[in-house]
Parts: C-alpha cells; structure tokens; sequence
C-alpha cells in the first residue's frame, strides 16, 4: 500500500501523475475542517513536499463546498475543536488548526486551491493560504467571522490581505460580506475564472503547466517569492545568488538549454 492510498479520516489522496489531489472530505458538514482533517491534512502535506513524484499540489472540496471553515454544530455545543475553556481553546488553536498554516507556508511544492463552491471563514483563509486559486460561478468566498462574533484564528487576516490587499481585506474582514463567482475574480480572490464544467479540466492543464517545468527552479522560485515578500533587497539577492548558484548546476537547466537549441519540450526529471 503506498503512502497515499491509506485511509485518511476526512480526506481523500489522489497522486494522477506528478499532480497530488486532496480532496477535503467532511461533506455531511459541507468540509467544516474537523481535528480528523487538521491531522490528515497536514500529515499528507509534509510528506509530499519531500516525495519527488509531486510537483503540484491541488486542494479542492467534495461534493458542492469547497471548505465551510469551521462546524457550527461544534461550536455550539463546544465540542472537537471548539472544546473547552478560554486558554485550553487559545492552545487547541496553536497546536490544532494552526498548524495548517504553519504547514502550508513552509512547502517548496506549489499549491493550487480548486474552489469548486463555498469557502467561508476557515475555508476562505485556507484558500488563500494556496499559492494559486482557480473556481468557477460556483466559488463564494466569504472572511465571516465578524458575523459569528469571532476573528480570523487561524491566520487570515495575515494571507487574505497578501492576495487582495489590505484595504480589501479590511472590506471582507469587517463586513463579512461573501463575494462569489465572477464578482470573486475580479475582487482579486481567483487567479482564474472559468466554466463549471471546465473546472477540473482546466485545473489539470494549469496543474500540468506548472509541473512541466523544472521542479527545483519551480521550488526555488516558490520560496524567493515568498522570501521577498516580507524582507530587504540585499537578502533576497543573497538568498537568489545562492538558488541560482544551485539551479545552473542541475541537469534540467542544461535540458532545457539542449532542448531551445534543438527547438522542441524539454523533459524535465527533477535533477
């Protein structure tokens, strides 16, 4: 039995290729994140950011919800996650759901949400902790928690403001208002936009687009970005100079350099 052919409670594996699918699996509760799917979700995260057979990751929902963020029922009764009192919430939260992010933001490989329906709360910041978003009509984004008397807990207000801005991320924040579809892409919350019935096929070729390059360049470029993003200059040439001292040495680099002289794909291997 291979790695990703386990049962993972909450979450379905799917390796087509160099493409990872995963699938968040609590339809009952439209893919509310549950503790089974903190503890699936980031177990198959940190081990296929060390499988070199997975060149893009793809997140998506089952059945008709991407992700509902987080179980009311739950909360209501003050059960799972929601258990307990003030501090013992303050450290289920650190060791729980936080660690989603944490986990997320620490992969080389790519990270693409397909957000086939809803992704509210939890779910919309999950979303945004993906490098790329792509969804339909379907997709409905919403940072509600203001509408539940609570605020962003697992790090939304630090990834929605790094994809939309931080005056848009101060609109959803506050309001709670849910943009979908169309209005959603435009808003900044979509890469792209496209047919329902296209969704997973044009995910694939963005999928296969990504994981036809030379996946230590991709992985690199990954983190300059992200590096970049929250540091000087001088580090980031440094951090640059090194990653590009890494890249110019690899056999894809002279693959693909064989390949543009000879006018035809290269074919990367990852070396």
């Amino acid at each position: 039995m291979s790695f990703y052919s386990q049962i993972y409670p909450h979450l379905k594996v799917n390796l087509d290729k160099h493409q990872l699918w995963v699938t968040l699996d609590n339809a009952e509760q439209s893919n509310a994140i549950s503790l089974e799917m903190i503890s699936s979700l980031t177990q198959v995260l940190k081990y296929a950011d060390f499988d070199s057979d997975v060149r893009v990751i793809i997140i998506t929902g089952e059945g008709t919800s991407f992700c509902a963020g987080g179980d009311i029922k739950a909360m209501e009764h003050k059960t799972g996650m929601f258990h307990g009192e003030s501090n013992e919430l303050r450290m289920r939260y650190m060791h729980g759901i936080q660690q989603i992010p944490i986990v997320i933001e620490s992969l080389s490989t790519p990270v693409i949400a397909m957000v086939n329906g809803p992704a509210i709360g939890a779910g919309c910041d999950l979303a945004m902790m993906c490098d790329l978003r792509i969804g339909s009509a379907k997709a409905k984004f919403g940072e509600t928690f203001v509408k539940l008397g609570l605020v962003p807990g697992d790090g939304g207000s630090y990834f929605l403001q790094r994809v939309v801005g931080f005056s848009k991320a101060m609109q959803m924040s506050l309001t709670g208002d849910i943009l979908a579809g169309e209005e959603a892409y435009k808003f900044g919350l979509m890469n792209y936009f496209v047919g329902e019935s296209d969704l997973r096929a044009e995910t694939q070729k963005l999928a296969d687009k990504i994981a036809n390059n030379a996946p230590v360049a991709v992985q690199m470029t990954k983190k300059t970005m992200k590096m970049a993003y929250s540091n000087d200059l001088q580090t980031i040439l440094d951090v640059a100079a090194a990653y590009q001292g890494i890249t110019q040495r690899t056999e894809d680099h002279f693959t693909a350099l064989a390949a543009m002289r000879e006018k035809k794909a290269p074919n990367f291997t990852g070396k």
